[in-house]
């Protein structure tokens, strides 16, 4: 097999790839304004929370993704301490929880307004005003998507499934679920949270802050009044296949005989082994 030629080279210098985002990209956790160190008193606070959400776990480093959350709480997004916070928390290196960090979008690289609005922008949400919807809120904000109005209140993204097709289009403030929304409503929604009003979602708690959120989803209780009332469940459309299955008497095939027996005893030759 012949191999290809290489291109023509321009000399013998070195040969310079970009791998990924340049230091001037918002996408770096190194920015102006960051947190490079947590003041004494914040660090006795945050390391008292983390003691309690690591003796969660048998395994330590499992603690990562709550405490990830921990420090969002803190700041409002990852900072440079709370990468370092969490890597003194759990004897990991910072690039590992870097690594970690920076692979979930759950977890904000710029400061976040009160309410993250995300709006799904995948393929049934899209076709069905997804799209529609996510530019009447640029412009009504003033605003393109990762960034926050200006009275920091709301940050407005595109997000991708929400797991919530049969609502579609939907949008998610601080990831509770507002249903079969359209440009008019979404506008009246993001005035609402600027304006300072509660907003029921369609399903769940009414949304809290970003960083109340955000400690709530590093293990903590929502001890606000009413935050477990919240109602609602799976649409006709989640249940529609379910219910022409019982009409047409469908069901699942049963398991073969010898894979529901279980696994086979091990034999006299294997004994000892």
């Amino acid at each position: 097999m012949s191999t290809p030629p290489l291109p023509p080279s321009s000399g013998n210098g070195p040969v310079f790839l970009s791998l990924g985002p340049g230091p001037d990209e918002q996408t770096q956790l190194v920015r102006p304004g960051a947190r490079a160190d947590y003041p004494p008193a914040v660090l006795e606070r945050l390391s008292a929370d983390a003691a309690a959400i690591v003796a969660r776990y048998p395994q330590s480093r499992s603690a990562l993704i709550p405490l990830l959350h921990l420090v969002q709480a803190e700041d409002g997004y990852l900072t440079p301490a709370g990468i370092d916070f969490c890597a003194a928390q759990l004897g990991l290196s910072g690039a590992e929880v870097a690594a970690v960090a920076t692979f979930y979008t759950m977890y904000r690289r710029e400061p976040t307004g009160d309410y993250y609005v995300g709006v799904c922008t995948n393929t049934l949400c899209a076709v069905l005003g997804g799209d529609a919807i996510l530019d009447t809120l640029r412009e009504h904000l003033g605003v393109e998507p990762g960034q926050t109005t200006t009275d920091g209140t709301v940050t407005l993204d595109h997000l991708e499934c929400n797991a919530a097709c049969d609502f579609a289009p939907v949008i998610m403030v601080n990831w509770e679920f507002f249903d079969n929304q359209t440009p008019l409503s979404a506008r009246e929604l993001v005035d609402a949270l600027r304006s300072g009003e509660q907003v029921i979602p369609t399903r769940g708690a009414p949304p809290c802050t970003f960083r109340q959120t955000a400690r709530i989803l590093a293990g903590f209780p929502d001890d606000r009044p009413g935050a477990l009332d919240g109602g609602g469940g799976g649409g006709e459309a989640t249940r529609v296949g379910l219910r022409v299955a019982r009409e047409r008497g469908m069901a699942a095939p049963d398991e073969p005989e010898a894979a529901a027996s279980g696994p086979a005893e091990a034999g006299p030759d294997r004994e000892g082994s």
